[in-house]
Order: structure tokens, then C-alpha cells, then sequence
């Protein structure tokens, strides 16, 4: 065969699939066209692009310049934040951080009654404590406890609108704090107080209260550190042992045991409402001063809780009805007065300013307490009249001076200026038994007679002194008895004189009136001032049987958790000043001013009692001092100011406050005879003494025979004076 000369294709099988024709490209537009027309776009904006590059170069520049504050800042916040961090000591070291300690007292019984100083109950932790009690804490404080890193944003943005919503500045008011920070301010964000740079403590904790941008700022770095070195709930035990919490209770263990007489651990949910309402004021909100508001501050505490899931609504409701019931102690709030003289009984560094925990074991009977108080309130509420400002104190005390009672004031729930302790005030008649004291323990009986008659005494440097009686007449010859049953100034103005006022003086006080005396012949008058309680001391000497007595109220002061006292007391009777049949006379003697004489208002159905009333020129003091077998009491009534009393004498306003405080004193216990020496017959033995006999409550009468011729040391004192007591008495 034959070829054309070209080559055949080889043989190749037919695709069974065969390829889709693609599309042909397009033509590629020109580059060059394309980049020609960006530049003559970009050619044809100039201060667009020029702007642009700008704010492009700035907003590079700002970022580099915040990233490198922000970071620079960053460090600085971690490096303030370690400093304080490694100040922190560990948690327990910071949960007591009292400056001073605490005095409790105790009573008669044993019992606490009041507290001075800061009161710190114990440690508390927030895993032991009531759960009704944190829960309470932090629905009020800081519900977002749990969840902030120590300061909540939040918290202070609300605060800082509040305020200036209010017309506050942004840092008044409302601090938005949270729980971290305001233990942070507790702890006064680590400056401990030093005597030598701050005058007071007073003052140191006025400084770790202020509130200013730079310590807030403080304030949130010292927060910081202490999220980062202690847990959430050692950081929340902090805060409940140190929060202030009134009544000088300091942290949530003592504030329950001051108010409530037990643990923080055991509180319902009405009692938890209201110790976490006094976070907010602790003193506004006490519930010592006014148990009304601080139940409606529990009640918003408890719809708080409520609301943050803590209580249902039963149980808020069941707590809403059976709202906190204070301790006993805490509502009698008695012994105020007393409570604040006997601070006054041991060493400062013990009582007012200790640092240590301080027991004091008392005299103080609160039902006796209860008794003067209540006696002195039904009194000016039934027979003064209203909007008076007259003022009135009482002091009951047993025979040993041990002091059972005391009101410093009418009002009796406080104390401050103690008029039974304090107030210097002439005594008046009140003072006449020292007078008869003396003559009674020259050996006269309350038979020996003296005459009621005008009498002048020519003082030197001031003239003649004519005394005269109340009610302006004279009485002829009376005994002595009756001289002081009626409270005749004449007789015993001569009394005074015939036996020395020298001798008035001394016996005065050896029973315990340590005032300055009176050196002129007005000393028998009761010119000379003196203070309640220790003219209640004195007459207690003259019950007890003529020996001395200081008043006291501290039996026993030890340190809390020692069982050996730093110091103790057993009695107040000192050396004899009268002998004791003169004591029993003049007992006597002034039953006789109750039963029939100028203190009858002070009688006691079924029991015997002896007194004494007194008042001075223009009435501006009135006393009745009187006493039992078991107690002595005494009572003064006037103005601080020193205005006149109007129509008010020591047998009237006085005896009946003594009266009806010596019937509370006395309920419930048997009645007991004086021991007093009653005169067998009226008259006077020839030579002025009468054989008596003596009633004692412990083996009844027993008759005794008296030497008749005054032998012994006083006999010619004696002579020397009788014809003074038994004569005309004219100079």
C-alpha cells in the first residue's frame, strides 16, 4: 500500500465520561490599567488620607502608651497590694482587738448585772456561729459576699449615686463598702494604736473612721490583700469578733451574751435580725435604750434575709411574731449608779482603764434595787407634781456598810452625776443623833432633861447666835428623847455645848461623816455638809451597836479565768466610837421620831424602825435616814440648783419615799425587833441615868442593872457637864 507521506494518529479508545468543555477565561484586565487608576483615585483624596493616617498613627500611639500604663499600673497594684499582703499577720491573732478589757459584775448572788469597759465574749467562728446569724450579717451587709474579690464596683457606683442623689458628696453617707473593707477599717488597716502619738483611743479610733478618697483607696488595696491571704469565712470570723456592736460589746459573741445571755452560737433568727441590725448604729439601735426600734430594725433585717432565699416566708413571719426578748440583766438595766462607784473602788489600772478581763464580785441585791427604784418612781409620778425638777437619791446598806442598793437620780436606768455618792449637801437635822451620841455615851439616858428656853451664845469674830426651834415656841424642861423625837433645835444646841463640840466632831466622824465640819455652835444643827452614802454609813454604825462602818460594794476583784482574787473585802465595820449600850439608847431614841415624832410618815406596818428626819435653812435639802433590824436607808431629795424645796420637809416627801422603799425591801421576811435599850419608867434618876433594859431580837429581854454614880473614866466629865444638861441652860 501506499503512503501519503503522513503520519496516523495512534489508536486510542473513546472516554466512556467525557470532560466538560470549560469556559474559556476571559481576558485578564490590564495590571497596569488597574494600578493607574488606584493611584488616581488615592491621588484625587488627599486630606482624607492624609486624616486617616492620622488618627491610624494616634490611636497606635494611645495603645501603646495605655497597654504600657496599664501595665505599669498593673504591677504597681500588685506590688501595693503584696506590701500589705505580707503585713497580715495569721487570722487568730487579729480576732480580739480590744484596747482596753472588760470589768463584769457580778451581785450578791453571783450574778452579772452590769458591764464596763469592751466586752469581748470569746472567739466565734464563722463556721460555728448560728447560721441565722451570718446569714443575717451578710444579707445586710454585703449580700454579694461570697462572690466580689474584696471590693464590688457595683456596691460603690449604687453608694456614690445614693449620695449625690441625696445631696451628699459622693464619699458621704452610704460607702458602698463591702464586708472585706469594712473589717479592713476594723482593723484600721493595720495601724495599731500608740499612746504616744494619739492623745486618746478616742481619738485613734475617730482617725481609722474617717473617709477620704485616699484612704478609700487604701481602704480597697488593704481589702485586696486580705482576700488574698485569708479565706472568705476567716476573713467573715474577723469581722464578726471585732464589729462594735453598743453597750461596750465588741464582736457578735459578747453583744449576744450582753443582751441576750447566750452564745452568738445559739441565737433564733429574731435575735440574729437584731444583732445584725445594729451594725448600721450600734447606739441608736441598742436594744438597752430602745427596745422598740431596735424589733423594727430585726423586722427589715428579716424581710432582707427573706428576700435573699435565707428564710421562708413562714419562718420570717414566725420570727416577725416572736420578736428578741432581752436577758433579765439587760432588761433591769439596774445598777447603774452602783455599778459606777464601784469602778471607782479598786485601782484605775484594774477597773477604768485595765487592759485585762476583770471580775468583780458586789454587794448589790437587784431585788432591793428594784425596790428603791420603783419606791422613788411611784412617789413623783403620785405626790410631786408634774414637770418638778426636783431630784432624789436613796442608798439602802446592811449594818456592815455592805451597800445593797443605790439611785443617784430619777433617772434611775443611767448613771452619771451620782447625788447619792457625789452631792455634797447640809445634813440639817439629820445630823442631831451624833449630837445625842455623845451625851448618851457620857453616860445620860434618853430620860435626862434639858430646857427648851430663848438661849444666846456669843460667838467669837461672829457675835451672839440665837437658835430657835421650827416651829418658833419654846417647851419648857423635855428629855432628850423627846428633844430629838420632836427635833428641838434649842436643846440640842445646849446639848452640844455642854458636852463639847469637839466631842460632836470627833464622834461624827468616827461614823464616818468625813466632810469638813462645822467648828461654830450650828454644827449641832446640821450646818456642816455631807454625802448621802455616808450618812447612811453612819447610821448604820449606830444600828450595828456603835462601831464604825465604811460603806463598800466590792467583795472580791479577780482576773477572768484566775480563781485567786487581786483583792477582797469582808466587812466594813472599823473600831467602836459609842459604847453599845449607847448605841441601843439612842436607837431608842429615834424610834421614838417614827412611832410618835417628826418621822411618823416612815412607820412600817409590823415592823419596828428608827430614823431620823432633816432639813435645812429655807428647805433647799430634805433627809429621812432610818433603819431596821436587817437594813439601813437613806434618802435625800432637793434641787441641784440648791432652789428652796416648796412645802417639802424631811418627814414628808423623804420619809414616804423611805417608807415605801423599806416595804419592797422588806416583803417576804419575818419581822424583827430593834435592839434597843428602852428606858424602864419616864423621870430622871438623881444622878441623870435610868437603869434600863435591852431588847435584843436574839435572846429577848434581859434586865440590866447601871452603876448609878457614873464611876469610871467619864465620871468626872460627867460632873462637869451635868449640871450644863440639868440646869436652866442660861449662860
Amino acid at each position: 500500500m501506499g503512503s501519503n507521506g503522513r503520519k496516523k494518529k495512534p489508536l486510542v479508545a473513546e472516554r466512556r465520561n467525557p470532560k466538560k468543555k470549560r469556559p474559556a477565561r476571559k481576558a485578564a484586565p490590564a495590571r497596569r490599567k488597574t494600578t493607574r487608576a488606584r493611584k488616581t483615585r488615592r491621588r484625587g483624596n488627599p486630606v482624607v488620607a492624609a486624616v486617616t493616617g492620622l488618627f491610624r498613627w494616634l490611636a497606635r500611639l494611645v495603645w501603646r502608651l495605655f497597654s504600657r500604663i496599664a501595665l505599669m499600673g498593673a504591677v504597681a497594684l500588685a506590688l501595693a497590694v503584696l506590701y500589705f499582703y505580707v503585713q497580715l499577720p495569721e487570722m487568730t491573732a487579729l480576732l480580739d482587738g480590744r484596747n482596753r478589757g472588760s470589768v463584769t459584775l457580778l451581785d450578791r448572788g453571783g450574778e452579772v448585772f452590769a458591764w464596763r469597759g469592751e466586752q469581748f465574749g470569746g472567739q466565734i467562728t464563722a463556721d460555728t456561729v448560728a447560721p441565722e446569724l451570718k446569714h443575717a450579717v451578710i444579707a445586710t451587709e454585703d449580700r454579694r459576699f461570697y462572690r466580689h474579690f474584696g471590693i464590688s464596683p457595683r456596691g460603690i457606683a449604687g453608694a456614690i449615686r445614693i449620695n449625690l442623689s441625696e445631696g451628699r458628696g459622693p464619699l458621704s453617707g452610704h460607702g458602698g463598702s463591702t464586708i472585706t473593707q469594712q473589717t479592713a477599717k476594723l482593723l484600721c488597716l493595720g495601724v495599731t494604736y500608740d499612746p504616744a502619738k494619739w492623745e486618746s483611743e478616742a481619738a485613734y479610733e475617730a482617725d481609722c473612721r474617717r473617709t477620704t478618697l485616699g484612704r478609700k483607696a487604701k481602704e480597697a488595696l488593704y481589702a485586696l490583700a486580705m482576700e488574698a491571704k485569708y479565706a472568705k469565712d476567716e476573713i467573715l470570723t474577723i469581722y464578726l469578733n471585732r464589729a462594735y456592736l453598743g453597750a461596750g460589746a465588741r464582736g457578735f459573741e459578747a453583744a449576744a451574751q450582753r443582751y441576750f445571755g447566750k452564745s452568738a452560737n445559739e441565737v433564733s433568727a429574731s435575735e440574729a435580725a437584731m444583732l445584725a441590725g445594729l451594725l448600721k448604729a450600734p447606739t441608736t439601735y441598742a436594744p438597752t435604750n430602745n427596745l422598740e426600734r431596735s424589733r423594727d430594725r430585726a423586722n427589715l433585717i428579716l424581710g432582707l434575709m427573706q428576700d435573699q432565699g435565707y428564710l421562708t416566708a413562714k419562718e420570717a413571719a414566725i420570727a416577725k411574731a416572736n420578736p428578741a426578748e432581752l436577758s433579765e440583766a439587760a432588761e433591769s438595766r439596774s445598777g447603774g449608779y452602783f455599778a459606777d462607784w464601784v469602778m471607782g473602788a479598786g485601782p484605775d489600772f484594774l477597773t477604768r482603764d485595765t487592759t485585762e478581763d476583770v471580775i468583780i464580785r458586789t454587794t448589790f441585791d437587784p431585788r432591793l434595787q428594784e425596790a428603791a427604784e420603783t419606791a422613788l418612781k411611784e412617789v413623783f409620778e403620785t405626790k410631786v407634781r408634774p414637770g418638778s425638777k426636783a431630784e432624789a437619791a436613796i442608798v439602802v446598806m446592811s449594818a456592815d456598810g455592805a451597800v445593797r442598793a443605790m439611785v443617784g437620780g430619777r433617772k434611775t436606768t443611767i448613771g452619771g452625776f451620782n447625788r447619792a455618792t457625789m452631792a455634797l449637801r447640809q445634813t440639817g437635822s439629820a445630823f442631831k443623833p451624833f449630837v445625842y451620841a455623845a451625851a448618851l455615851d457620857l453616860g445620860y439616858t434618853p430620860n435626862a432633861t434639858v430646857v427648851d428656853e430663848p438661849y444666846t451664845i456669843d460667838v467669837p469674830g461672829s457675835g451672839p447666835y440665837s437658835p430657835a426651834n421650827y416651829d418658833r415656841k419654846f417647851h419648857g424642861r423635855v428629855t432628850l428623847a423627846e428633844a430629838l423625837q420632836h427635833s428641838y433645835n434649842v436643846p440640842a444646841v445646849k446639848v452640844s455645848e455642854s458636852v463639847g463640840r469637839e466631842n460632836v466632831r470627833k464622834i461624827a466622824a468616827d461614823f464616818g461623816v468625813e466632810s469638813d465640819l462645822a467648828l461654830g455652835p450650828a454644827l449641832a444643827l446640821g450646818a456642816s455638809e455631807s454625802t448621802l452614802i455616808e450618812m447612811t454609813g453612819a447610821y448604820a454604825g449606830i444600828l450595828n451597836g456603835g462601831s464604825s462602818v465604811t460603806p463598800y460594794g466590792l467583795v472580791e476583784l479577780r482576773l477572768k479565768g484566775e480563781r485567786d482574787p487581786l483583792m477582797d473585802q469582808e466587812g466594813g465595820i472599823g473600831e467602836r466610837v459609842i459604847s453599845e449600850r449607847a448605841a441601843r439608847s439612842l436607837t431608842y431614841m429615834m424610834h421614838r421620831v417614827v412611832e410618835a415624832g417628826t418621822g411618823q410618815r416612815a412607820q412600817l406596818p409590823g415592823w419596828p424602825a428608827a430614823g431620823k428626819t432633816g432639813t435645812t435653812s429655807a428647805a433647799r435639802d430634805a433627809w429621812f435616814i432610818g433603819f431596821t433590824a436587817d437594813y439601813v436607808a437613806g434618802v435625800w431629795m432637793g434641787y441641784d440648783d440648791n432652789t428652796p424645796l416648796t412645802g417639802v420637809t424631811g418627814g414628808g416627801l423623804p420619809a414616804e419615799i423611805w417608807r415605801e422603799t423599806m416595804l419592797r425591801v422588806h416583803e417576804g421576811l419575818p419581822a424583827r425587833q430593834l435592839p434597843m435599850l428602852v428606858p424602864e419608867r419616864p423621870g430622871l434618876a438623881a444622878d441623870g441615868r435610868y437603869p434600863g433594859r435591852t431588847y435584843s431580837s436574839d435572846d429577848g429581854y434581859r434586865n440590866e442593872r447601871r452603876p448609878a454614880d457614873g464611876a469610871g473614866e467619864m465620871g468626872d466629865r460627867i460632873l462637869e457637864v451635868l449640871g450644863a444638861i440639868l440646869g436652866t441652860g442660861r449662860n
